[in-house]
């Protein structure tokens, strides 16, 4: 990482001092500093970081504008310092808040993706905050950077096989089994959605599945959808709509980088991460509109538009790891538009009947600077995905609601297990900020990982 993180202070460290808006004269900065500040219109402006020169023109510090609380991005602020501090040792003169968050926003803004010959960030080495989890920090960050390459990745080098490659270097790392389902295997072992929604593609259809921790321990099964390209199949995008879909797997990218940070925590649970990754491309036996497709929890799904294909591999999925009853089932998925026109980009929605959950996680979210928004699972909409001749139809008609009813559509493949979350996420950040550059992004995965790590200890 561009941020490297030291327990004692090297002597020549240089100091960051955190400055609220308006707060120059409280941040324990000298005269001079403050004249410079003055002199460069600083006032503590969010995000903002002003340098400040020391005698014969060298560095001498730097100030960091923390804005008025209500604005900026909180605690993750930080993360603007590693792309905006010179080479060098750093401290920060100013105690933090949260000592954690601090250095986790730091260490996320050193991201950069550089598998494709892109220079790495300038290399920073910060004193850890007083107070701070060292290990804690690293084992986030590497969460987070594992999850945004695969979604930077594009699909030429990180297809079907590609993804599988990457679980399976995950599972290595951390000792854990692995198996794979793949090709018209998936039709001997009823998974028929994921192998319509694939079959067309170069790289076969397959579901991933890796589990990890003692098999007494309490159970936790992670989803993602791993849809690895999205053409739309036979209700093809406009080119526009393609641009992006490499990050159709940002649901299986997150769902790896929370199992990472919880097979490095070790936390004493039986982790199983499933993910379906397939291609829904183009060809002669693409599925298509109006066909039905028998699942393998034994539903009959009409398809009223190839393009909601993600549903279809998650809902076998789901209907696998239903049958296991784990004490906490949750998918992540890239799932719909509709979520990003509610929401925007940086705040997915989710939904769940399990209210605790809910809580713990909305507390998780403010403390982790994870935003994250609770949507109603409303039962009366689920009647806008009937069909006339199967089960359900895999979208509503009306256009209405698209969040909700995908989330209602997978919720009749889950019936055992009592406690079920949806993350309709979007897995990319569209502006740089400070904590991440544009480009594939880690969300809701800091506030789960929070809400684990305190129940399982």
């Amino acid at each position: 990482m561009p941020v490297e993180f030291t327990d004692k202070k090297p002597g020549n460290a240089k100091p960051v001092y955190l400055v609220a808006k308006d707060g120059l004269n409280d941040a324990g900065v000298d005269d001079a500093t403050k004249a410079w500040a003055s002199a460069n219109d600083f006032k503590g402006q969010a995000d903002r970081v002003l340098i400040v020169p020391g005698e014969n023109g060298v560095v001498a510090g730097a100030l960091l504008g923390t804005g008025a609380g209500d604005e900026g991005y909180g605690t993750l602020a930080t993360g603007t310092l590693a792309r905006k501090l010179p080479e060098g040792d750093w401290f920060f003169a100013t105690r933090p808040g949260d000592a954690d968050q601090a250095a986790i926003g730091l260490a996320l803004g050193g991201y950069s993706f550089t598998r494709y010959g892109k220079k790495p960030g300038t290399k920073l080495r910060f004193t850890l905050p007083e107070g701070a989890d060292g290990a804690r920090v690293n084992r986030i960050a590497e969460g987070v950077f594992l999850t945004r390459d695969l979604v930077n990745t594009p699909t030429n080098d990180l297809g079907p096989d590609g993804l599988e490659a990457a679980v399976r270097a995950l599972g290595k790392l951390h000792n854990a089994e692995i198996t794979v389902t793949k090709g018209d295997d998936l039709l001997a072992n009823n998974f028929p959605m994921i192998h319509a929604v694939g079959r067309a593609s170069a790289e076969a259809p397959r579901l991933i599945d890796m589990a990890w921790g003692p098999k007494d321990a309490p159970r936790i099964t992670l989803v993602g959808k791993g849809v690895c390209f999205d053409t739309g199949g036979l209700d093809i995008k406009p080119a526009s709509g393609m641009l992006l879909m490499k990050k159709d797997m940002g649901g299986a990218a997150n769902v790896l980088g929370l199992a990472s940070m919880i097979m490095a925590a070790k936390l004493p649970v039986r982790l199983r991460v499933l993910v379906p990754a397939v291609e829904n491309a183009i060809s002669a036996n693409a599925f298509r509109p109006g066909d039905v497709l028998q699942s393998r929890k034994g539903i009959t799904v009409e398809i009223g538009n190839t393009d909601a294909e993600g549903r279809l591999v998650l809902a076998d999925a789901l209907a696998l790891a239903d049958d296991e009853q784990p004490q906490l089932l949750i998918d992540m998925a890239t799932l719909t538009g509709a979520a990003r026109v509610a929401l925007g980009p940086d705040l997915p929605p989710f939904y769940t009947d399990d209210d605790n959950f809910a809580a713990e996680l909305a507390d998780a979210a403010l403390a982790t600077a994870d935003p994250l928004w609770r949507m109603p699972l409303w039962k009366p909409y689920d009647a806008k995905l009937s069909s006339k001749i199967a089960d359900v139809n895999n979208v509503t008609t009306d256009g209405f609601a698209g969040s909700i009813t995908a989330a209602l559509f997978l919720k009749r493949f889950v019936e055992k297990t009592s406690a079920w979350a949806h993350f309709d996420i979007f897995a990319w950040s569209p502006a740089e900020r400070p904590h991440c550059p544009v480009g594939g992004e880690a969300q809701a995965i800091r506030a789960i990982e929070r809400v684990l790590s305190k129940r399982y200890v």
